[in-house]
């Protein structure tokens, strides 16, 4: 697994807006900011897990964080970036709620986690994957044959589940080799290690 490259929003703030503030606020700056993540992002390698570090910045109103985040998600979902992941770190309520509802309004959702280390799901996952990803990041890494044993389901329900959250950048997935049966995927936690998974 490819170590976690963190992004640091407020020197990118520092370095793209002029007037100085703290603040992520108007649709033109997020519009800003979003196009050098993408620029930076443009620059990773396949496997990359980006953590966007929101933490020491000010407000973030709704036009921002749907020009940022809403919108990297879209596209990271659709390919536009390649095999990457991104996820947050965001401790303050106002911030998470705001990135949250622009989410929400486009059916998307991102892993995020805070100062104290703990983690949550922004956005929306319906109920069975978002019982699939809590086992995924509890566990580490698992196969759909794991899953199936684990979940009591059907071998093919499980890959559909762990196929459906790879495709939502929320896992990532590596193939292995069987020494019995051939290969299998294996899809790992894309959370940083000291992450507390309750």
């Amino acid at each position: 697994m490819i170590k976690h490259k963190v992004y640091q929003i407020n020197n990118i703030m520092a370095t793209y807006l002029t007037n100085g503030s703290s603040n992520l606020v108007t649709r033109e700056t997020g519009k800003m900011i979003r196009e050098a993540l993408e620029g930076m992002l443009e620059k990773e390698p396949n496997g990359a897990i980006v953590v966007l570090d929101f933490e020491r910045i000010g407000i973030i109103d709704y036009s921002c964080a749907d020009e940022i985040m809403a919108k990297l998600i879209t596209r990271l979902n659709a390919g536009e970036y390649g095999d990457k992941y991104i996820i947050m770190k965001v401790s303050n309520p106002t911030q998470k709620e705001n990135i949250e509802v622009a989410l929400e309004r486009k059916k998307l959702a991102a892993l995020s986690f805070g100062g104290d280390n703990s983690y949550q799901v922004l956005g929306v996952l319906n109920t069975y994957l978002m019982d699939t990803l809590t086992h995924i990041l509890e566990k580490g890494k698992i196969s759909a044959r794991g899953l199936a044993n684990l979940m009591n389901l059907e071998i093919n329900t499980s890959s559909t589940r762990l196929l459906n959250l790879y495709k939502l950048h929320l896992v990532s997935r590596t193939e292995e080799l069987l020494e019995e049966r051939g290969r299998q995927f294996v899809y790992e936690s894309i959370l940083p290690t000291q992450v507390l998974i309750k």
